[in-house]
């Protein structure tokens, strides 16, 4: 499958078939994750890969009682809690270096989107999930001080086909040369 084809085609999956992730699969995702830019090279993730369906229960309970994800996080054979490791990513010589803080944020975001990319390309189905008590998910898996829990994403084979998003036009969100100047293009 081309890149193009997959950024297009890839949607948000919330109902999962029970069938088992092989490890074919699954190693070919954490390798396009593996290979996703980070900040000075930093490589600041950890993905804590969860199958025993007792955990991936109680990290489904720490969703808000609203969370779209929360039928995703009850069928997906896996799902991947996205970690990060604090005081790498955005930092020169020991200190922040950005007026954005701390960058781990957009690296892990950087390495679940090859993810997702890769497992649609394989026929896999993914849910970026952010809306939990990320303390609380940190505390279920083990996650020690220094590292904090970004992203939950169920992994597995859909269950369900979504309808095509709607999409702003280019026209609506590019701008030429400045803030606000539509002149030049579209």
């Amino acid at each position: 499958m081309d890149v193009f084809e997959a950024i297009r085609e890839r949607r948000s999956i919330r109902k999962y078939k029970p069938t088992p992730v092989n490890e074919e699969k699954l190693n070919a995702v954490l390798e396009a994750a593996r290979w996703a830019p980070s900040w000075a090279n930093s490589q600041c993730w950890n993905f804590v890969l969860v199958r025993d369906a007792e955990t991936k229960e109680r990290l489904r309970e720490t969703l808000t009682t609203t969370n779209r994800g929360i039928p995703a996080m009850k069928s997906a054979p896996i799902v991947i809690v996205a970690c990060a490791e604090k005081g790498k990513s955005g930092y020169s010589r020991g200190s922040v270096a950005t007026d954005k803080g701390e960058w781990f944020m957009f690296d892990v975001a950087l390495a679940m989107q090859n993810l997702t990319l890769a497992a649609h390309a394989l026929g896999l189905g993914t849910l970026h999930v952010g809306l939990f008590d990320a303390p609380k998910v940190a505390e279920i898996i083990d996650v020690p001080t220094g590292v904090e829990v970004v992203e939950m994403m169920p992994l597995g084979y859909p269950d369900d086909s979504p309808g095509v998003p709607w999409r702003k036009e280019l026209a609506e969100f590019v701008f030429f040369e400045k803030y606000g100047n539509r002149e030049g293009g579209f």
